[in-house]
């Protein structure tokens, strides 16, 4: 254990040194003539960075400009380094080193082609073009699936760029617009002029020449033959981790040469930047597979005929006009996974799944193109190539360093802006309340974004549950820049509940400010909600953003949240009183029911003005609880000891031997109408659930009703303890603790009687669940649960065993039923609520 802390404690060093570095150069002037380069995170000088650079570093207009290229330690990048090492104004610094984040802290131009990693936040004074990499052949962003989560980085150096570039109008549209969901947020300026890197296509004689030294000089000798390249983009299912198919790839090349004559025509493989890794360690290779550091666009400039797949690389291709052939083995099972915004028919050339097939074209091509041909690649060169001219760079250039006017679009803002911060993406009542929140706004009228820190529980959350489509997804990666003596001097304030100075100390506000423009960039947004309202840390956040209205949500009677005691500590006392010295500057409080804010307003009058005091009431998805309440109940996750194998009992008695193991329910499935009545309570083993009253109720019924059942489904601190009561009331065959339970609903509708008997509660979500089903409730009173449904809806009885006893023997002697909840009428009322407690719209002004 000891060794294994040191080990990790030298892992963590140096990145400990380099984030220390980039506090400190982070409180740096700005060095304006300095130009920082990246492309494909380091992994070379190449792309649409490696074109400006060209263009700038020896212009006349631009002596005065220093450069510096990120490269990381690989001797593939030689010949670059050694081409600029004796340049008194070119430097190079490997990537996230103590050297890099001076860079990008100081550097006035930051140029990237792809990301700056999730500790990067651009600085007031810094001028960041993104030139991405590519025409999107391929779905991208929010488009693929877990796109939210893939995408995170990309998107948030998307919204802190000054210049986005655009090689044509379909990416402006498909990409940027609506893959990234950029439009109606993005603040900056997409440049629509052409790519860089496709001017270097267009090559003098000199030029040519110097390609194909740089292909000699890694072993690939044409020797006056044509040159056929061969490149398939990246497999499998994540960007970061392209499946290695380097064998397969090599036999498809060596088919297609089959068809060609080798004293005229060679045939090499250039791979996706992702995929080169692989071939590391493969010397077989040499001479066969085009080396990183040769720029993609100098070599497609003496290439003669190209074959791809998926690859956006045909784009830069087509201003050439050469053949272009599509080998796509896989064409209808990547579409149909990963998704193409190109119809396979529109592309300009044609497509083919076998080899054979496809060596066949290439030869057909080789010997010569027809007018059909021909037609095809100028239809396809005006649809994306239509600025290609080989002058882009110094348009783009002449923008970005000289403000000249360029071809341009802005993304226009016609709706309200909202962000809410949805918590943790636990599968608990905040998230689901969130999810129906977010189900239910009108995003026509409304432009919608969330986020939430990234995590393993938000990708467990989506397999189950699904976020309208229409939202953007900001999740939070990284973590907050600054030295580790500011954030030390950050927790202290925490620990004393002191959170509330930060707004007076300007070094903890430029923190802050500098956090949330690390996260969101320059957006900016008309509501800022802290919709899950119990983390000092993002109500903070929320209060430095850019916004015109900040609300914090009070899911329950937070004083009494405050005091909860578990084990004899109170765990959430001190983020909740810091919570209440940041309500001042918040707003509007809001409350999920009419009585819960009462409530509240009246145990935080000496912290905050009763007027900001607001309430709406939480959303609730039918639909989705009656389809799941129809599934029948599932079978335990584990195999449990005794019994049928595979079947399941008419009586839960036997079924439930262990704290640790889920008792098997599927009797509910087919129920003897012995056991009757079956009464269940779904929440968080927790002492403000208070379902120790319950169980001491239900003894009493029991003796009265015999066959009576008790169902606990949920799970928590209080397990053991109410394993403890159960046990010493002789119940066990009668009270049954179900544990967590995916699919609540099903057990729910298969019940008689929901009992609540919680001490407080906020809104009592599972009093609206039942109602959906139709399914009679008892409710212990509290504050807030007169709001909740009509009068008469609930039986509501006092706080106590003898009262709730009283009301569930009523029940079991003359069953009721249930109330039938309108679930769209009320979430009409509950989004009319959510609008006017954050002040998207207005009050009607009372006529007295």
């Amino acid at each position: 254990m000891i060794v294994s802390r040191i080990a990790d404690m030298v892992r963590r060093f140096p990145r400990a040194i380099a984030s220390e570095s980039h506090a400190f150069w982070r409180s740096r002037p700005i060095s304006k003539d300095t130009v920082l380069y990246e492309s494909f995170a380091g992994n070379g000088a190449l792309c649409n960075p490696e074109a400006i650079f060209r263009h700038l570093v020896d212009h006349a207009d631009f002596a005065h400009l220093r450069h510096i290229w990120v490269l990381d330690a690989s001797t593939a990048y030689a010949g670059f380094r050694s081409e600029f090492a004796s340049h008194p104004r070119v430097t190079f610094v490997k990537r996230e080193t103590a050297r890099y984040w001076r860079a990008v802290a100081t550097a006035g131009y930051l140029i990237n082609n792809a990301t700056f990693p999730p500790q990067f936040s651009k600085r007031e004074g810094q001028i960041y073009l993104n030139t991405w990499h590519g025409t999107p052949l391929k779905r991208m962003g929010f488009d693929m699936p877990n796109g939210a989560l893939e995408s995170a980085n990309t998107l948030r150096n998307f919204l802190a760029a000054d210049f986005l570039l655009s090689a044509n109008s379909h990416m402006t549209r498909q990409m940027y617009a609506s893959a990234y969901k950029l439009d109606g947020l993005f603040e900056g300026t997409i440049l629509e002029e052409g790519y860089p890197r496709i001017d270097r296509c267009f090559l003098s004689d000199v030029e040519r020449s110097g390609v194909e030294a740089d292909l000699a000089e890694s072993g690939i000798h044409l020797a006056g033959r044509q040159l056929v390249v061969f490149a398939p983009t990246w497999r499998g299912a994540s960007f970061s981790r392209p499946v290695d198919n380097l064998n397969e790839i090599m036999q498809q090349r060596s088919a297609l040469a089959a068809k060609l004559d080798a004293k005229k025509w060679l045939v090499v493989v250039k791979l996706h930047q992702q995929a080169h890794r692989y071939t590391k360690h493969r010397p077989d290779l040499r001479g066969l597979v085009v080396s990183n550091s040769i720029p993609t666009n100098a070599l497609l400039g003496i290439v003669d005929l190209l074959v791809t797949d998926f690859s956006s690389i045909f784009f830069d291709y087509l201003p050439r006009e050469k053949p272009i052939v599509f080998f796509a083995p896989d064409a209808a099972e990547y579409s149909a996974s990963r998704g193409l915004y190109v119809d396979l028919a529109e592309l300009p050339g044609a497509v083919f799944t076998s080899v054979g097939r496809a060596a066949t074209e290439v030869a057909r091509l080789a010997a010569g193109m027809t007018a059909a041909d021909k037609r095809r690649l100028r239809l396809g060169r005006a649809r994306f190539c239509r600025w290609d001219d080989g002058r882009a760079t110094e348009r783009v250039v002449d923008a970005v360093f000289l403000g000249a006017t360029s071809r341009t679009v802005h993304f226009r803002n016609t709706k309200p802006r909202l962000l809410l911060h949805i918590g943790g993406m636990k599968s608990n009542g905040i998230t689901s309340a969130a999810l129906n929140l977010l189900n239910e706004i009108d995003t026509n009228i409304y432009d919608v974004s969330v986020t939430y820190p990234s995590g393993k529980s938000v990708r467990h959350l989506f397999r189950t549950r699904s976020l309208n489509p229409n939202i953007r997804q900001i999740p939070r990666v990284g973590g907050m820049n600054g030295s580790k003596a500011l954030h030390l001097r950050r927790h202290l304030r925490h620990f004393k509940t002191k959170v509330r100075d930060h707004l007076d100390e300007p070094w903890e506000a430029e923190l802050w400010r500098t956090e949330w423009e690390r996260c969101f960039g320059d957006a900016h947004f008309e509501s800022l909600i802290d919709f899950s309202g119990y983390s000092p840390f993002w109500a903070m956040l929320m209060l430095h953003g850019r916004g015109k209205s900040r609300s914090i949500w009070l899911h329950n009677d937070m004083w009494a949240d405050a005091h909860r005691t578990v084990d004899g500590r109170q765990f959430l006392k001190r983020n909740i009183f810091s919570l209440f010295t940041l309500y001042p500057f918040f707003d509007h409080l809001v409350s999920v029911s009419a009585a819960l804010n009462e409530v509240n307003r009246a145990r935080l009058e000496t912290y905050v003005a009763a007027e900001k005091f607001e309430f709406a009431s939480n959303c609730i998805d039918g639909e989705t609880i009656r389809r799941l309440a129809a599934v029948s109940v599932a079978g335990p996750k584990t195999a449990l000891s005794g019994g049928k194998k595979g079947g399941q009992t008419a009586d839960p008695a036997a079924r439930q031997t262990g704290a640790d193991r889920e008792p098997d329910l599927r009797w509910l499935n087919r129920r003897s109408k012995k056991i009757s009545p079956v009464f269940v309570t779904i929440g968080r083993l927790s002492p403000e659930k208070n379902q120790a009253r319950l169980i001491a109720a239900f003894a009493s019924v029991h003796d009265a009703f015999p066959h009576s059942r008790l169902i606990i489904v949920g799970d928590g601190p209080l397990k053991e303890a109410l394993a403890r009561d159960i046990a010493g009331r002789g119940l066990t065959e009668s009270v049954i603790l179900a544990g967590q339970r995916a699919n609540p609903f099903a057990i729910l509708k298969r019940s008689d009687c929901f009992v609540l008997s919680s001490d407080y509660e906020g809104q009592p979500m599972v009093l609206l669940e039942s109602a959906v089903l139709g399914v009679p409730a008892i409710s212990v009173a509290f504050g807030s649960v007169g709001s909740v449904l009509p009068p008469g809806a609930i039986t509501v009885t006092e706080q106590s065993v003898e009262a709730l006893a009283g009301a569930m023997t009523t029940f079991a002697t003359t069953p009721s039923r249930g109330y039938m909840l309108d679930a769209s009428l009320y979430n009409r009322r509950a989004q009319r609520e959510f609008e006017l407690a954050v002040g998207l719209k207005q009050r009607p002004v009372s006529r007295g």
